[in-house]
């Protein structure tokens, strides 16, 4: 079993602009035979800004939240500032409502230097909003809308040889 030690600062917003700090110190994560025994969370995308595009992400997202009534968002190091991007177009939207935000540093071991080296890290929880469901309603309409309102290449050139 091994003990990683994690410094971590919550920040949790109400409705009125109040602003509440608390602060953990530690995180456990059990190990046995080197493989990781603590359960990935069924809602939480780990986000990378090397391996998918942003909206990727972002459609993700909009399915977690369908799905489990909130998303969890995580991200290491540069990849920070594309979780927030994501957390940022879902609040934007009225997707979303931010219910949580922490930010910690993680030891982890730098292979070409053979040190440890300390990473940021944020995970961002995300809930649904009342006006979810009828804001996605409105949205795959519209898009099924525009969808059958495009003409075709072949039907472009036949109404042109028509005129």
């Amino acid at each position: 079993m091994t003990t990683e030690t994690v410094n971590v600062t919550t920040v949790t917003a109400n409705g009125n602009a109040n602003v509440n700090t608390a602060t953990t110190m530690t995180t456990t994560t059990t190990t046995s035979l080197g493989k990781n025994t603590e359960t990935q969370k069924k809602n939480r995308i780990q986000v990378s800004n090397t391996k998918k595009p942003l909206f990727f992400y972002v459609n993700l997202a909009k399915k977690y939240i369908q799905q489990y009534e909130e998303v969890e968002l995580s991200a290491l190091g540069m990849a920070i500032t594309t979780v927030v991007t994501i957390a940022e177009i879902l609040k934007n939207n009225g997707l979303a409502i931010e219910k949580k935000v922490v930010t910690s540093t993680v030891a982890m071991k730098d292979e070409t230097r053979n040190k440890q080296v300390q990473k940021a890290k944020i995970e961002i929880v995300l809930g649904k909003t009342d006006k979810f469901d009828s804001l996605m309603t409105n949205n795959t309409a519209s898009a099924a809308a525009a969808a059958t309102d495009q003409p075709t290449a072949a039907g472009t050139q036949k109404d042109q040889k028509n005129q």
